[in-house]
């Protein structure tokens, strides 16, 4: 039921009223990452969620002439991350008490796919069909891991992060994703390095949805939690459904930006 409504949302919202519905999806999101960054009270929960709409509100007017470099920020900040589930990959130790360092890093992983979205919709003459190709693309990635993963797979990609991810599943989700991005370029007729460039940037963003949904898994482990939150009756919460876009979407428009100023 959700996807009709995702779809009708980007074709026929305009931009602003897009962004807002995205800021409403985040801003919820804000309020589980608080759970996961150990944040019991109430206050310091709302504090935060308030933090996270209040940027969101500043990068408004902002979003076409800092995106690159803004993007670029949230990409560096993901390279982090994924230095880090390479050392914690095998082994993790349960939280105790709040982390304050997942403030700031939780702002940039909710205010990065909210501003890659609103940019990407912004886009003429392509962008509305641009980011239904990006949820496309993910949900692709994502089912052709799952499947070729309990098919084939026996080499764990993480174990102690998430058991169920394996080296096949990633492979048959990055071949995917290049295969659909080839698609997509032939369709559009675009030229040979322009289509080389684009397939490679899916792959690459492929790869980088698997960082998002593993630190995600890596939170909710050292906070003894099996979802983000309640607010999606037999889904999890609001994270547990985006968290593979909020590091995808950042290095997917990055990418598609670069392609326009340099190609």
């Amino acid at each position: 039921m959700l996807a009709p409504l995702a779809v009708l949302a980007v074709l026929i919202l305009p931009t602003a009223y897009f962004a807002v519905g995205c800021g409403v999806i985040l801003i919820a999101a804000a309020s589980e990452w608080s759970v996961l960054a150990g944040f019991t009270s109430l206050a310091g929960r709302l504090a935060f969620t308030v933090l996270v709409g209040g940027c969101l509100a500043l990068l408004w007017p902002i979003v076409n002439e800092w995106s690159s470099a803004l993007l670029t920020l949230v990409t560096l900040c993901w390279a982090a991350i994924a230095a880090l589930l390479v050392r914690l990959r095998c082994g993790i130790e349960p939280a105790q008490g709040a982390d304050p360092w997942l403030a700031p890093v939780g702002l940039l992983v909710l205010a990065g796919p909210w501003l890659a979205f609103v940019r990407l919709h912004a886009l003429v003459p392509h962008g509305r069909l641009l980011v239904l190709f990006l949820l496309v693309l993910i949900w692709v990635a994502d089912s052709l891991a799952y499947l070729a993963g309990r098919r084939w797979g026996r080499a764990r990609l993480a174990p102690s992060l998430s058991p169920g991810k394996t080296w096949v599943g990633v492979y048959a989700g990055l071949a995917g994703a290049a295969l659909l991005g080839f698609v997509l370029g032939w369709g559009m007729g675009l030229q040979r390095g322009r289509l080389a460039v684009g397939v490679v940037l899916c792959g690459v963003t492929a790869a980088v949805s698997v960082v998002g949904d593993l630190f995600e898994s890596l939170l909710k482990r050292r906070r003894g939690l099996k979802d983000s939150g309640r607010l999606l009756p037999g889904h999890g919460g609001i994270l547990d459904r985006i968290d593979s876009l909020t590091a995808a979407a950042p290095v997917f428009v990055l990418g598609i930006l670069w392609m326009e100023a340099l190609l």
